[in-house]
């Protein structure tokens, strides 16, 4: 029986633990919950807020890009304007060139107009004068054929008489150089002559000299027998040589 109120107590205990737990956590729960969904809920604010930050820097940032790009395209525009500007004033300034030109071109044209005129004047004169040369022209032609044919004609009487005259210097010079070469040959044979002529006379005079050299000695020997009679023998040997010599 006391067991069973044991257990019949803890039991209780129990379940009142269970409840008392169940109580305690429902509680937090709904704590955690309210303030889970609260942080949510602001957490979403946040996000919204820095959404629309976010969205506001985008559109501050396209709003300045837009003020670059507009920026630009009015530096862009008012380029072009000057341009444009420069261009017409450009082309004010071609106008009245133009016009300057056109007025130059009428006075020029005007102008040129009378000049024809005055060419055709002289145009006229000139084909006169042309006429006029030519028959001029033609003349002069002949009196120059006529004169060349007289130079050709000279001409060749000049070189006939060159010719001849070449021709007898030829043969003059000819009889020349034949004239040149007897003279140098008689020069040679009386050379030749003269040297014959002059060796025989220095033979002549070598030949005189030693018979004079052989009477002298002959002289001597003969004055030498008559000093000395012994000697004789001598002599005569030596007058057998000298008349060898003599006689060669």
């Amino acid at each position: 029986m006391t067991f069973l109120k044991m257990n019949k107590k803890k039991k209780k205990i129990k379940i009142k633990k269970e409840k008392t737990g169940l109580s305690s956590l429902t509680k937090l729960t709904t704590k955690s919950l309210s303030g889970a969904f609260k942080k949510f809920k602001k957490n979403q604010e946040l996000k919204k807020i820095k959404e629309i930050k976010l969205k506001k820097l985008q559109e501050n940032n396209t709003l300045i890009k837009e003020k670059k790009e507009l920026k630009i395209w009015e530096e862009k525009l008012k380029k072009e304007d000057n341009k444009l500007r420069s261009k017409e004033v450009d082309l004010e300034i071609k106008e009245k060139e133009l016009k300057s030109k056109e007025e130059k071109l009428k006075i020029e044209n005007e102008r040129l107009i009378d000049k024809d005129k005055e060419l055709v004047q002289i145009s006229k004169e000139l084909r006169n004068k042309e006429k006029d040369l030519k028959s001029k022209a033609e003349t002069q032609n002949r009196k120059e054929i006529d004169l060349k044919v007289r130079e050709e004609e000279q001409i060749q009487k000049e070189l006939k008489e060159q010719k001849r005259k070449d021709k007898e210097f030829k043969i003059l010079k000819e009889d020349e150089e034949r004239k040149k070469k007897l003279e140098y040959i008689k020069l040679k044979e009386w050379e030749e002559k003269f040297d014959k002529e002059q060796k025989e006379r220095e033979h002549l005079e070598e030949l005189k000299e030693i018979k004079f050299k052989q009477r002298e000695m002959e002289k001597l020997r003969k004055f030498e027998k008559l000093e000395n009679p012994s000697a004789n023998i001598n002599f005569d040997f030596e007058d057998l040589d000298v008349d060898k010599t003599t006689k060669n």
